[in-house]
């Protein structure tokens, strides 16, 4: 492996990085994973109705935390429901 590609490496790791670490560096998703982790499951709805936001906001950063490993989504017939995916977090805690 030559030193050209290992900052290929460290640039691809540093991008992904940053995605992670923006998407939970968000007063609003932090927010939104705190309900969900003390609801232990939440669908969309309940959460723009708790949090007193738009439906398309909401979703928005569900997607966000979703890509990003956050959250994830268990479909239950015509609802999703999203739970906090605490293994992402403790791989977050790892570098600390």
């Amino acid at each position: 492996m030559e030193i050209n590609d290992l900052q290929l490496i460290d640039v691809f790791q540093m991008k992904k990085a940053a995605l992670v670490l923006r998407a939970i560096n968000h007063k609003l998703r932090q927010q939104i994973v705190h309900l969900i982790y003390q609801n232990g499951k939440m669908t969309v709805t309940q959460i723009y109705v708790k949090l007193r936001i738009e439906q398309s906001v909401a979703s928005q950063h569900l997607a966000i935390l979703r890509k990003a490993g956050f959250v994830n989504t268990t479909r239950v017939g015509k609802f999703i429901y999203y739970t906090v995916n605490q293994e992402r977090f403790d791989e977050i805690h790892l570098f600390t």
